[in-house]
């Protein structure tokens, strides 16, 4: 499943963009929001960062006497990593956008601006991702904010734990990006009643307010490519036969940033083709959460109860059973029927409701704390979204015209902003 993920991104940049240029005051050149989230930040608008700083990977048991399928074996705890100073400093806690682990590329960028600037750093992979769902999930089915935030505060805990002997902290700093910016938010409203961290300052980088209504808009991208989604390995595959033809046709040596340049001046794909490529890359990412959710907890959604896979077993029929499931059949057909199971009283709609940042608006209204950064053309919100962070954040709130979904998260401009709000 890595595999096709990392050749779907091959794919993924080969999209066509508007042409580069500028509005106003903000430099982002990529105008179209499909191409900006495609094709992200070119390279010689990136901030300038070492190649390397000190960190060090962390493998830690958050449930301690966790059994694993014999599926997972290879899974050996959760995986995080620190980057620290040898003197005193602010500790940044960064969660990871779904389906991404602790070193994630925008991740590693985050990290290492914020190393630069002064601050000690601990990354975190998404409770969406299969190594959380592991060794770190309590319930093993992630989605539910207010449970995936007590999982993440445990693991934020058991990582300070495993490095407080050797890293001197000033205060405690938060941010995360995506679905992980909007986790921040409800790990921040768990830590005014835990106090562990006391966070002083909290950073959400293009969160999603709602998890329900997200899972919509993808779906809509989906819908948009022919056939709708239950053609997406013929909508694939069509898509990488025109990326073989173009490789062939034009004699390239290496897919490099000279060939993505000219499949980018070609146009090779149309935007309907663009959107359908960026939600069948979110859908992968949910293959992979669906599959392991189901595993560990022996549901029966995708595999059969009581089955015992093993290092040998193909997987295969599994995978093409995941992959024809979306991020909202998960909510609806899995999440929820779980949530009614341990708490009967909640009905759907309290289900929905619970799964935005508005069940927490009067918190992050109230709380100084907070900053938000944000796209005015991130197409997982809808214009209420934009209108609800405006109301909620006021000044607090820096909204770029441009960047679609996360496509300017490592622009410098960007990335400055982020690293001065945690040293204002």
């Amino acid at each position: 499943m890595k595999c096709l993920i990392q050749l779907m991104i091959v794919c993924l940049i080969l999209v066509p963009a508007l042409a580069p240029g500028a509005d106003g005051q903000y430099g982002y050149p990529i105008q179209d929001a499909y191409g900006a989230t495609i094709l992200g930040t070119p390279a010689k608008l990136k901030p300038e960062l070492p190649k390397s700083v000190r960190t060090r990977e962390l493998v830690l048991d958050v449930v301690p006497g966790r059994q694993r399928p014999p599926i997972f074996n290879y899974n050996d705890g959760l995986r995080c990593t620190v980057a620290y100073h040898k003197r005193r400093a602010p500790l940044v806690f960064l969660i990871a956008g779904t389906g991404a682990g602790n070193q994630a590329p925008h991740q590693v960028t985050l990290m290492k601006a914020l190393y630069v600037a002064g601050f000690h750093v601990i990354t975190l992979p998404s409770p969406t991702t299969p190594n959380f769902i592991i060794s770190a999930s309590r319930s093993c089915v992630p989605g539910v904010p207010f449970d995936d935030a007590v999982d993440l505060y445990r693991a934020m805990e058991t990582a300070w734990n495993a490095v407080a002997k050797d890293v001197e902290v000033s205060d405690f700093y938060l941010s995360g990006y995506s679905l992980g910016g909007s986790q921040a938010a409800f790990v921040a409203r768990l830590d005014e009643e835990r106090k562990v961290f006391n966070f002083r300052k909290v950073l959400m980088i293009n969160p999603v307010v709602s998890t329900y209504t997200a899972a919509q808009k993808i779906e809509e991208l989906l819908m948009a490519i022919p056939g709708g989604p239950s053609k997406v390995g013929y909508f694939f595959n069509r898509m990488l036969d025109k990326f073989s033809e173009y490789y062939i046709y034009g004699s390239f040596v290496a897919i490099n940033d000279e060939f993505i340049y000219e499949v980018y001046k070609e146009k090779l794909f149309s935007r309907e083709e663009a959107g359908g490529l960026i939600g069948l890359v979110f859908r992968l990412n949910s293959a992979g959460m669906i599959f392991t959710s189901d595993v560990m907890t022996n549901s029966g959604y995708v595999v059969p109860r009581n089955r015992v896979l093993t290092t040998t077993d193909s997987l295969y029929d599994y995978f093409q059973v995941s992959t024809h499931l979306s991020l909202f059949n998960y909510l609806d057909e899995l999440l929820f029927p779980w949530v009614h199971q341990q708490k009967p009283e909640i009905g759907r709609q309290a289900f929905i409701d619970s799964l935005s940042l508005k069940s927490i608006g009067d918190y992050l209204k109230s709380s100084a704390k907070f900053g938000l950064m944000t796209n005015a053309d991130d197409f997982l919100l809808t214009p209420d979204d934009l209108d609800f962070f405006k109301r909620t954040f006021s000044e607090r709130a820096t909204i770029y015209p441009r960047g679609g979904h996360l496509g300017n998260i490592e622009y410098r401009e960007n990335v400055a902003h982020m690293v001065e709000f945690f040293k204002r």
